[in-house]
């Protein structure tokens, strides 16, 4: 938060207004309002306890009354879900706890004609160990063609006993993996970055390439309107497989991942629906990050240095300034993001005293969070996020004003993050638990527990009440649908006093103004001809802290 003294700094400077996209550049998605679907925990058709296509189908009109352009759904293929679905043994099929290949098809169609595009998770950095290319991979042995689709490598010390290398998993422990051979002998080691169970392929290997842009085919053949691209800046390694223990990892950003967009690309340009990539691309460097949106390249990566901003006028108008100027240059849409399946719900962030979300790395649990005042920021922050231009995100239960779950018992947890670090990391199981719709059986089952206190958070009883956090959502992306200015405008920064952001957005003669006072104190609104929505109430001309509004 600011302090006293940093409120009496000078007013913001205003900006000159960025010019509109042209009519050329205004594709779907540059200002489409995206909904994630994490599977499992979204909607059950079949009361096993486990979200699943049908569910979806069934909520398919919920989502068009939100008013999203679009859903991003997580991984529906088979697996063994050691990573929660993210170990994929099979692309080109639906995992039978979520449905058939039919089901999915359906669920296309339905979508397209309730006027939602389906965007599919795709992840080429690894599969699971039970796919048959890795199954194959053991069965071969040292030195085979099918080892060669993997990263494996003998073990150093004198017997191969230790890794080939110092390289950690992003979930805890080494990143390497010792097999046993065909005739029961200790092996090779293969590369994991996440999970043991998640072999790393090989992007050395063309027919890893081939087999993806296969992948992709089959997919954009059946009616699929975009991928997005797991850790899409992991896939090439350094060859050599160096040590590290400080600098530019090699395992991560190089050169040669965009040969594989690049391709990509021209796999895209085949199809006239007009699909999309967006990137999970972690990569720090603003330049560098604006690499993978070049024209021939990626549409669209999340811009994660916005979620983890804390909440905090200073950082967000920097983050936020920093991330447009990094998307000038290339022409990119930016995006916008508060949650996901991967971090902890920003109710619960924005309510404890550090706001920001794991800037060194490590996710943090247990610590005491005012909901009262996460949820009003996060209100606020729904309203910041529509506002500014591109894409913006919604996590399923966002616009529910769900907090993250962390009395989760230690023998329902299932993220692998849990335990590869010992139960340290609580791991993101928390942000994952099923959705209340409110018309559940009483003794409905549920693969990871749903709060008692959340009945009161339920689609039906928020459905009901038209100042509910859903009922502010459905206004919010009505009017931004509605509003040009909004979609396409130009952005200028407005004079504002310290602790307010405050922009304009303005197409076709018309503006919308975004007013968001971070600020511990209401402040007085600029003159206005009407305020078309506030994330609080608006009395006698003021705006509250932690409280956002748009201005006509």
């Amino acid at each position: 938060m600011q302090t006293p003294e940093a409120r009496t700094e000078a007013l913001p400077a205003a900006t000159e207004p960025t010019e509109p996209p042209s009519p050329a550049a205004s594709a779907w998605w540059r200002s489409a309002a995206i909904y994630q679907i994490y599977p499992r925990s979204f909607a059950d058709g079949n009361g096993d306890g486990i979200g699943d296509l049908a569910g979806i189908r069934a909520r398919l009109p919920y989502l068009r009354r939100l008013g999203v352009d679009a859903v991003w759904i997580s991984p529906w293929y088979p697996s063994p879900m050691a990573d929660g679905g993210y170990d994929i043994s099979d692309y080109r099929y639906i995992d039978p706890v979520f449905g058939t290949l039919a089901e999915a098809e359906a669920l296309l169609s339905e979508a397209h004609a309730a006027g939602i595009r389906v965007i599919v998770d795709i992840v080429p950095n690894h599969c699971s160990d039970q796919h048959p290319w890795f199954r194959a991979a053991l069965a071969a042995g040292p030195g085979s063609p099918e080892r060669a689709r993997f990263w494996f490598r003998p073990g150093r010390g004198e017997h191969g006993e230790l890794p080939p290398n110092n390289w950690q998993s992003v979930f805890g422990g080494p990143g390497w993996r010792r097999v046993t051979e065909a005739d029961g002998t200790p092996g090779e080691w293969h590369l994991h970055r996440f999970a043991p169970e998640q072999p790393d392929f090989n992007w050395e290997n063309p027919e890893v390439h081939a087999e993806f842009e296969s992948i992709l085919r089959f997919w954009l053949d059946r009616g699929v309107d975009g991928f997005r691209i797991d850790v899409a800046d992991n896939l090439v390694k350094d060859p050599e497989l160096p040590d590290h223990d400080s600098g530019p990892s090699p395992w991560a950003d190089q050169d040669r991942v965009h040969d594989i967009y690049r391709a990509w690309h021209e796999v895209l340009d085949g199809y006239d629906h007009d699909p999309v990539f967006v990137g999970e691309v972690w990569t720090p460097d603003p330049e560098r990050f604006a690499r993978y949106l070049r024209p021939d390249e990626l549409h669209t990566a999340f811009n994660f240095p916005f979620l983890q901003s804390p909440w905090d006028a200073t950082a967000l108008r920097t983050v936020i300034e920093e991330t447009l100027a990094a998307h000038a240059p290339v022409g990119a849409a930016a995006t916008w993001v508060l949650s996901n399946h991967d971090t902890t719900r920003h109710v619960t962030r924005y309510g404890r005293p550090d706001t920001s979300y794991a800037l060194d790395g490590r996710r943090v649990h247990g610590v005491p969070a005012d909901l009262p005042l996460g949820r009003r920021r996060a209100g606020a922050a729904a309203l910041l996020t529509m506002a500014l231009p591109g894409c913006v995100y919604v996590y399923q239960g966002d616009e529910l004003g769900l907090e993250e779950i962390e009395d989760i018992p230690p023998a329902l947890r299932q993220d692998p993050t849990f335990f590869q670090t010992g139960g340290e990391d609580l791991g993101r199981d928390g942000c994952r638990v099923p959705l209340p719709w409110g018309d559940e059986a009483p003794d409905a089952r549920s693969w990871l527990p749903r709060p008692a206190e959340w009945a009161g958070r339920s689609v039906r009883e928020q459905s009901a009440d038209p100042d509910s956090m859903l009922g502010f959502y459905r206004r919010a992306l009505a009017l931004r649908s509605a509003r040009p200015a909004l979609l396409d405008g130009g952005f200028a920064w407005l004079p504002a006093r310290p602790g307010v952001l405050a922009f304009a957005r303005t197409a076709a003669g018309t503006s919308v103004r975004c007013l968001v006072n971070l600020s511990g104190a209401p402040v007085p609104l600029p003159e206005h001809t009407e305020v078309l929505i506030a994330s609080g109430p608006v009395d006698d001309g003021l705006l509250p802290g932690d409280t956002a509004v748009w201005l006509r």
